[in-house]
């Protein structure tokens, strides 16, 4: 599998996590979701994944940790906006985007932007030294 497509996946998998953030997969979730890949070119691996963490009942604590270990282990990557405005178009789907589902939006890009900044402060220091 490409690192592309695994990154794709992850987008499933964080998918999941916002649809279950509220604790249940609403019918409106789904349909923003068939809407997202419906012409996306990794839709196969973005529904596989969400599909199978559903199929699972995952933990969104868990699923959403490994997301984040994976983006940091992939680093920054353009895809991340897109990954952003699809967990907004998704949160929207019911009834508008609720407080933890908000709360995941901001943790992820929060997350990210922590870790890659720190990430250059400890390259840059090493550069120094």
């Amino acid at each position: 599998m490409s690192d592309k497509a695994k990154l794709y996946e992850t987008l499933g998998e964080l998918l999941y996590v916002i649809a279950m953030a509220d604790g249940v997969i609403q019918d409106e979730e789904k349909k923003v979701l068939q809407e997202i890949t419906e012409t996306h070119q990794w839709a196969h691996d973005i529904k596989w994944s969400f599909n199978y963490e559903e199929s699972k009942k995952a933990d969104v604590e868990n699923v959403y940790k490994k997301v984040i270990d994976f983006c940091h282990n992939y680093g920054p990557a353009p895809e991340y906006q897109e990954f952003i405005e699809a967990m907004n178009k998704l949160a929207s789907a019911a009834e508008g985007i609720d407080e933890s589902e908000s709360m995941l939006i901001n943790s992820f890009s929060r997350d990210l932007t922590e870790r890659f900044r720190n990430d250059i402060e400890r390259k840059l220091n090493r550069d120094l030294d």
